[in-house]
């Protein structure tokens, strides 16, 4: 007895073939065609419990074609193909009522999965289709895999309301996610306000997010609205939460429990209909074991964890990238340009410490200052100083003598304890002692770049340079950082 009845529409035969048998040997029953026009009969005689269709075939596009199969067979799931791995595809897909988005090349174990899942799984209600067109595009630009799973997770996050926690290296674009769960979710009509947590005052930190009543303090002499209010009805984006002062974390956490909040000053409780979407460059659940942080607000916030790839992880996307941002800034008024291979590959060879946002300035300036129309290696070389650039046989080699310095370190200490341990309680007094010798030691493998050394470090340059202030280390400044 076949497992369910498959319908596969592909104009490439071999990857027909590819499908049949791969969907066969996992026990369904598979029909395949290379157009659209004997998919839709197939689908209009009742034929089939899952379709599987590429987006582009040679009569009709199958994102034309989903709101007649969605109207005429609602609870038939569709699972979309395509090689335009763009955002724009998926969000289309999702839009458009499709069950799944698969970019290709795509694999076998996977689809194979979700056909599984998509087959056993209670039929959904039917998405309301919102042509994609209507909405402004957004900068998210990018065909790697990495890319990929963060516009499939998008798509199906538009249509709900739940809590987003974005975590990501500085310049990953955390506010550009958010901004596309905003405007491209049912909320779209509403406003999107964003709050930088590490641009405000703590003291001011409350007032800012819930406003504040006439007198409420000393200057307070008007009553004042908040980021919540203001965001009533859209979308509030709580960029570097991590920075929240533990006070403004409690009445968070408030809000998110009861869905209300009161101003500062006030006593008359206000709903909240606002979505969150938070983000951070910071590891929380360190803060969390430091006290810093709450563990309870950490998990209402973190209902759905999505976390951007640095650079140095996409550098396939890298060619994609700088030509978005040239065609921007052409647009803004800049002369157009060009870029040749070698300077693709020495742009893939970057460490690239401030990730999208380094990248987008090295295209302006590029633009602005450079007169030819193809932009070489040379030019690049030009403006990406080579301290922030160590070529990997030295990377390799930096990280290596620091790890093996802080290993010898720690040896050291922990032999003068019965049994190699230490007695409990000194976890701060190891810490003040390892903490000196680790950060000279990064910064003695980068040759003193501080940009490279946070890099290394996994944290953020200004707390590097605050430990460097603290702890009265020595720099030995060869450029750059």
């Amino acid at each position: 007895m076949p497992a369910g009845s498959i319908l596969v529409a592909d104009d490439d035969a071999a990857i027909r073939t590819v499908l049949n048998q791969a969907l066969s040997r996992a026990g369904y029953e598979v029909r395949s065609t290379g157009n659209a026009a004997t998919l839709w009969r197939w689908i209009s005689q009742g034929d089939g419990d899952l379709i599987i269709t590429d987006v582009v075939l040679p009569d009709e596009s199958a994102f034309d074609l989903l709101p007649r199969i969605k109207k005429a067979r609602p609870d038939l799931p569709v699972l979309i193909m395509s090689a335009q791995n763009t955002f724009m595809t998926a969000i289309r897909a999702s839009e458009r009522g499709a069950y799944e988005y698969l970019p290709k090349p795509f694999d076998l174990k996977e689809l194979i999965a979700i056909v599984g899942r998509a087959l056993s799984e209670p039929k959904e209600k039917p998405r309301q289709a919102v042509k994609a067109e209507d909405f402004e595009s957004i900068p998210l630009v990018g065909r790697s895999p990495a890319m990929q799973d963060i516009y499939r997770v998008l798509a199906r996050l538009m249509q709900t309301d739940l809590t987003v926690m974005i975590s990501g290296e500085s310049g990953t674009g955390k506010e550009l996610v958010a901004r596309a769960l905003h405007d491209y979710g049912k909320r779209r009509a509403g406003p999107f306000v964003a709050i930088n947590m590490a641009a405000i005052p703590r003291d001011l930190i409350e007032s800012d997010l819930f406003g504040h009543e006439k007198g409420a303090f000393t200057g307070a002499n008007t009553r004042s609205a908040g980021r919540f209010e203001q965001a009533e009805g859209g979308s509030l984006f709580l960029d570097e939460i991590g920075d929240m002062p533990m006070e403004a974390q409690t009445r968070l956490l408030r809000v998110l429990q009861q869905g209300e909040y009161t101003t500062v000053g006030g006593r008359t409780p206000i709903k909240a209909d606002v979505r969150i979407i938070a983000a951070t460059n910071k590891e929380l659940r360190q803060l969390i074991q430091q006290g810093l942080f709450r563990e309870d607000l950490f998990f209402r916030l973190n209902v759905v964890p999505l976390r951007l790839p640095p650079l140095r992880e996409r550098t396939e996307d890298i060619p994609d990238l700088i030509r978005h941002f040239f065609a921007v800034v052409e647009r803004e008024g800049l002369p157009g340009k060009q870029i040749d291979q070698a300077a693709l590959d020495r742009l893939r060879r970057h460490r690239w410490p401030g990730n999208v946002r380094e990248l987008e300035n090295l295209a302006r300036r590029l633009a602005a200052l450079y007169p030819q129309e193809t932009i070489t290696a040379a030019v690049v070389d030009a403006e990406l100083p080579q301290p922030a650039f160590i070529a990997p046989g030295d990377a390799q080699r930096g990280e290596e003598n620091l790890s093996g310095a802080v290993e010898r370190y720690l040896a050291r200490y922990f032999s003068g304890f019965d049994d190699g341990l230490p007695p409990p309680g000194l976890y701060h007094r190891i810490l003040r002692e390892v903490e000196a010798p680790l950060l000279s030691a990064a910064l003695a493998a980068t040759r003193g770049n501080q940009i490279r050394a946070a890099d290394l470090l996994g944290v953020n340059r200004n707390t590097l340079r605050k430990k460097i202030r603290d702890l009265e280390i020595q720099v030995y400044r060869t450029g750059g950082g």
